[in-house]
């Protein structure tokens, strides 16, 4: 079978780059306007692309008098968008820091049902302290103890979508019986930091799990990914650093005793299309011309951890920053940012400027030819399985992507010219996962039920 590309609109109210709610075409309001939402979808699924993509984070931004920062909660607009489209997967950012594995496993098996099996869950461990203390807590947890706790939510979510056998109802009218008692089990589960007696209160989801996605590129982060992601976001720059990536993360995965084309890699990619390179240039010029200095520092401060008055516009990087491993926050995003403002002698001002299109992620500025062509050579040249495309603007950056830059990805016969199946799995090339429970006998391996912790 030709391997083709795999593509996730990463959709971001009215744009990535920050300024992009400033151009004259832009809707300042849209961050909580379904309609925009429902139309961005539409275009995303216009194009087949596999999926969409909702980020999130329980908290409200820094420098919200410079950018929107409304954040409608993600599972709750893709229920709506579920309505909107047929055939395109939905993905949502859900924290393992601030939810409890019951309640979070019911509403991902929800979407699932509701969508008939394109939900798909993006797994963090969320590193802002503003968070923290939303949930009562003085800071947030250190970044291992936030992996390990991830590492048993997903292991307590995964049994809770097993709790049921795929043919638990039995919906008998005639003889009066619902379900097989036998085939939905609690899953006593007794942990470090759960004890969950289940079974979820929420059949067996149609993909059996929802499709897992996990971001982070930490060592930390690439452990938890190859042991159960089935895609993978991740923020590179080049394709030097994106090949060892890729490498990395098939051969930890391949450790682990998992199938390395089962993970799926996908880079993001900030596109800014013109008929001409000049048009391109022009367009990027533009965003970068209405950045506010003050928000950008804001938030290059806060990645790096380092104090905003230590970074001054028109100087390099203070010499001292903290190295990425000491970091309790987000350890690859700030390891990249000072990589490429050491790698390329940044000021602060141009690094911000860079920063402005995708907060670390690549910037593409080009033809829609041009770009076609690098996806390719990411593609064909062990970088990527796929990309995470990233509309500066919107909703002008997907349309553009999904009329001028799709068409050539398939012409080349690197993408789908329709959808081949329902559901989110299905457009991944992944298998509906076995229930670990379904062959093994009830009676000896898992209590009733109505069985308690």
């Amino acid at each position: 079978m030709t391997r083709r590309m795999h593509l996730n609109a990463f959709l971001m109210s009215s744009g990535h780059h920050e300024a992009a709610w400033r151009l004259p075409e832009s809707d300042p309001y849209a961050d909580v306007d379904v309609q925009h939402w429902i139309r961005l979808a539409r275009i995303a699924e216009r194009g087949r692309l596999d999926s969409l993509f909702l980020a999130d984070g329980p908290a409200l931004w820094q420098g919200i008098e410079y950018r929107p920062a409304g954040q409608l909660e993600p599972t709750i607009l893709l229920a709506i968008l579920a309505a909107a489209t047929s055939r395109i997967g939905l993905i949502a950012t859900a924290s393992t820091t601030y939810n409890e594995p019951y309640n979070l496993a019911r509403r991902f098996a929800s979407l699932d049902h509701v969508s008939g099996g394109r939900a798909g869950w993006n797994i963090v461990t969320t590193a802002g302290r503003a968070a923290a203390r939303n949930f009562g807590l003085g800071d947030r947890p250190d970044h291992l103890d936030r992996y390990r706790r991830a590492t048993e939510f997903v292991e307590v979510s995964r049994k809770l979508w097993d709790s049921w056998d795929d043919d638990a109802r039995l919906a008998d009218k005639a003889r009066g019986r619902y379900i097989d008692p036998a085939k939905v089990r609690a899953i006593g589960h007794r942990g470090d930091y759960y004890r969950v007696a289940g079974a979820l209160n929420v059949p067996r989801p149609p993909q059996g799990h929802p499709l897992l996605v996990q971001a982070g590129s930490s060592h930390d982060g690439k452990d938890f990914a190859a042991r159960y992601a089935d895609a993978v976001f991740t923020a590179q720059q080049t394709i030097a650093d994106a090949q060892q990536f890729y490498a990395d993360l098939k051969a930890r995965a391949a450790a682990l005793g998992r199938d390395p084309e089962a993970v799926k890699i996908l880079p993001g990619i900030v596109p800014i299309l013109g008929s001409t390179e000049a048009e391109a240039q022009r367009k990027a010029q533009e965003l970068e011309d209405l950045i506010v200095p003050e928000f950008g520092l804001g938030q290059l401060s806060e990645t790096l951890e380092v104090p905003v008055d230590r970074l001054v516009l028109d100087e390099p990087l203070p010499d001292d920053i903290p190295d990425s491993a000491s970091i309790e926050g987000a350890q690859s995003r700030s390891g990249l940012i000072v990589s490429l403002a050491r790698r390329e002698r940044l000021t602060v001002r141009q690094l911000i400027g860079r920063l402005g299109g995708g907060r670390g992620h690549w910037t593409f500025i080009g033809t829609p030819e041009q770009t076609a062509d690098v996806l390719q050579e990411w593609f064909g040249n062990g970088a990527a399985d796929g990309f995470n495309v990233m509309g500066a603007a919107l909703p002008s950056g997907l349309e553009d992507f999904v009329d001028q830059v799709v068409p050539i990805l398939r012409e080349r016969g690197l993408f789908r010219t329709e959808y081949e199946g329902t559901t989110l799995r299905e457009h991944y090339g992944l298998a509906r996962p076995a229930n670990r429970y379904s062959d093994q006998d009830a009676s000896a391996n898992a209590s009733t039920v109505n069985g308690s912790v």
